[in-house]
């Protein structure tokens, strides 16, 4: 810590000047959030939404359970695809391939989806889990100022997080996945946020990447907190039995 002398009409005050550290971003963060005790409140999740990306659209759907289990799904004219992990294994199911019957995903397909499982953030015990945080000063999105923060995940990711700095909200999120030799980058943008259960998200998301910044945009209809949900929702089903020969 540092004292700084500030003088007004001639009047000296000492004032104390704190340095703003990676830990107190993260701990505003959670605070901007709705604070540690009702994050962790916050047991399971059910939203709902679509997502449109020029003139194609689809509805939009994920389940949740803490500590790190998640199921999506994309419907589009009756089809449903489904990507999801039971903390173990992530299967998914892709009719849009002609194929109806789940099956397992390779560890690269599923890494986003492991990472995305982790159902807190990676900024809630981010020590416990291993993660690295660093501050790394004042950056800007779309010309707005904004505390940036580079989270290392345990996996070696890096995520990048730009935080408003009136609200200290999460508004854009960048990603970088190191997968066989190669980097693949992703973002989100952030906004809307609404309380649910105390707790505050984003009913407004835009995804993108370098070579397609106007990417997708998921708008959220509904978000439940601690909607009763069961474990058997994220299991892969067992393939549908083929029919007998008369």
């Amino acid at each position: 810590m540092q004292h700084t002398r500030v003088w007004i009409a001639g009047i000296c005050f000492s004032a104390l000047a704190t340095a703003q550290t990676a830990e107190d971003l993260v701990a505003r963060n959670l605070q901007a959030r709705g604070g540690l005790e009702k994050i962790k409140a916050t047991r399971t999740l059910r939203m709902s939404g679509r997502v449109q990306q020029g003139g194609f659209r689809a509805d939009f759907g994920r389940v949740a359970m803490a500590p790190n289990l998640l199921r999506q799904m994309i419907t589009i004219q009756g089809m449903t695809q489904t990507l999801a992990y039971d903390g173990a294994t992530g299967w998914r199911i892709n009719p849009f391939e002609g194929r109806k019957d789940p099956e397992l995903m390779g560890e690269d397909d599923m890494r986003g989806l492991v990472e995305d499982a982790d159902f807190y953030g990676p900024l809630v015990d981010y020590k416990s889990k291993d993660n690295r945080i660093e501050y790394l000063g004042h950056d800007t999105v779309d010309g707005d100022d904004a505390y940036r923060l580079k989270v290392t995940l345990a996996n070696g990711d890096i995520l990048y997080y730009y935080l408003d700095p009136d609200t200290y909200l999460e508004i854009r999120v960048e990603r970088l996945q190191f997968i066989r030799g190669s980097v693949r980058e992703t973002f989100v943008n952030l906004g809307s946020y609404k309380q649910v259960a105390g707790v505050y998200y984003p009913f407004s998301i835009e995804m993108g990447n370098k070579q397609n910044p106007d990417g997708a945009r998921l708008t959220m209809d509904k978000v439940e907190a601690n909607a009763p949900v069961a474990a058997q929702e994220f299991r892969m089903p067992a393939p549908a039995a083929a029919p007998k020969e008369l």
